[in-house]
């Protein structure tokens, strides 16, 4: 479960807690309002960890990464891809008026990209956090109906709360230094 360069481990608890942040705030859109303390307190717990992996990042940052000049273009090319993706998909839900899906799709999407990600990167955190957030997606819409809860809310409790805890478990990782 560990990073090959302590740098990219600190780099992922920044860019994990910032969108764990995100994502409890998309589901803050209609969540059951007993939700709304623990999403509340999910979305500055992220961005305090975004905080410190930014710290920790800016002070290793002499040391080495997996992004060199093969992986950095080829991540390039699977983050457009997720991007272009989950826009078009977006814009279908949106023409089908079934924008209520947009956060699942999204999260699809971004399940899926971690991936390569993963594999590109070497390190086996993000395989379980990519399983995760796909396996969030897919349970949303059916957990949502069966509890009469937005699926925004369901998507977003789910994926800010996976990134979340893989983003303090990368900083954890990072301050021990293995």
């Amino acid at each position: 479960m560990i990073a090959e360069h302590i740098r990219d481990a600190s780099a992922t608890a920044v860019v994990f807690g910032f969108f764990a942040s995100s994502w409890f705030g998309w589901a803050q859109d209609a969540p059951p309002r007993s939700w709304r303390p623990f999403l509340g307190v999910g979305s500055v717990l992220s961005l305090l960890t975004a905080i410190a992996g930014g710290i920790l990042t800016w002070r290793r940052w002499a040391e080495p990464t997996a992004f060199d000049a093969d992986t950095s273009p080829t991540f390039g090319i699977v983050v457009g891809i997720e991007f272009g993706v989950a826009a078009l998909g977006a814009g279908l839900l949106a023409l089908r008026r079934r924008r209520d899906l947009i956060p699942v799709w999204v999260a699809l999407v971004v399940g899926v990209h971690l991936f390569p990600v993963a594999t590109l990167i070497d390190y086996p955190l993000i395989h379980v956090v990519a399983a995760l957030v796909t396996a969030v997606a897919l349970a949303a819409a059916p957990v949502a109906r069966a509890r009469a809860v937005a699926v925004s809310a369901v998507v977003g409790l789910g994926t800010g709360a996976v990134l979340l805890v893989a983003a303090v478990s990368s900083l954890v990782i990072a301050l021990v230094g293995y």
